[in-house]
């Protein structure tokens, strides 16, 4: 398999991999919440045109998304210092113990899938999981999109 192949591989199987997470744990908030709310903790605040390219949806569904993530205190709105017009999007307390909480239950869901894998085929994951955390910072994010 040539690096190309690899790549595509690797993505492929992570999306197959979070739907079957989000099917195993029975979780009915759909997707884009969780995405909005990794977003937010990753990028920082936002402005909502920036929240929705960020997480590829349109800003009219974004703006719908938001509405629901205020009523569930997931995410806060804050004042832009540069734009005093302008609000931005910022990920509130519970909505970080919220995500961290579904983390942790999909990583649960997902754990009897990897019964039987021994000391080095977990440190084969651990290592891939650093090299992908390592290229997929906000940084490296900002460089592949420009």
């Amino acid at each position: 398999m040539n690096r190309i192949d690899t790549i595509s591989s690797l993505v492929q199987t992570a999306h197959r991999l979070g739907r079957i997470a989000a099917l195993a744990t029975g979780n009915t908030s759909p997707v884009a919440h969780w995405r909005t709310l990794s977003v937010l903790e990753s990028e920082g605040p936002m402005r909502v045109g920036e929240l929705a390219a960020a997480c590829r949806v349109t800003q009219p569904g974004m703006t719908r998304l938001l509405a629901t993530l205020v009523e569930e205190e997931h995410v806060i709105r804050v004042a832009d210092t540069v734009d005093s017009r302008a609000w931005l999007i910022r990920l509130s307390d519970k909505g970080r113990t919220a995500l961290d909480a579904w983390r942790h239950e999909l990583g649960e869901a997902l754990t009897p899938m990897f019964d039987g894998l021994d000391d080095d085929d977990w440190a084969a994951l651990d290592r891939a999981a650093d090299i992908l955390a390592s290229r997929t910072t906000a940084s490296t994010l900002t460089k592949a999109t420009a």
